[in-house]
């Protein structure tokens, strides 16, 4: 009997993102920004939460902010997220 062609698992959304790209673009103001926010796990067992931000095709600056419980880590992502969204950024849909 013919096996079926394999297909890719369903895509799962995370209810906790690990990531995060934003992007603020207003050719009027001449404002073209990028806001990224990303968790990662250290060598100490502790989480990591790099931001980095600033005008797109740029490399922009980059902060790293430790915390020793990823849930606090995961919540800060997302107030920056808020922060970030209230002052006009939105989701990069090309990243």
């Amino acid at each position: 009997m013919p096996k079926a062609p394999q297909t890719a698992p369903p895509r799962q959304f995370s209810l906790f993102p690990e990531s995060a790209r934003l992007q603020r673009i207003d050719p009027a103001t001449n404002c073209w920004r990028f806001y990224r926010l990303t968790l990662q796990d250290d060598l100490f067992g502790g989480t990591v939460l790099v931001r980095s931000w600033g005008r797109l095709g740029t490399t922009g600056q980059e902060r790293r902010e430790r915390f020793g419980d990823p849930v606090a880590a995961q919540k800060e992502l997302m107030r920056w997220m808020r922060v970030k969204q209230r002052r006009g950024y939105r989701e990069d849909m090309d990243g």
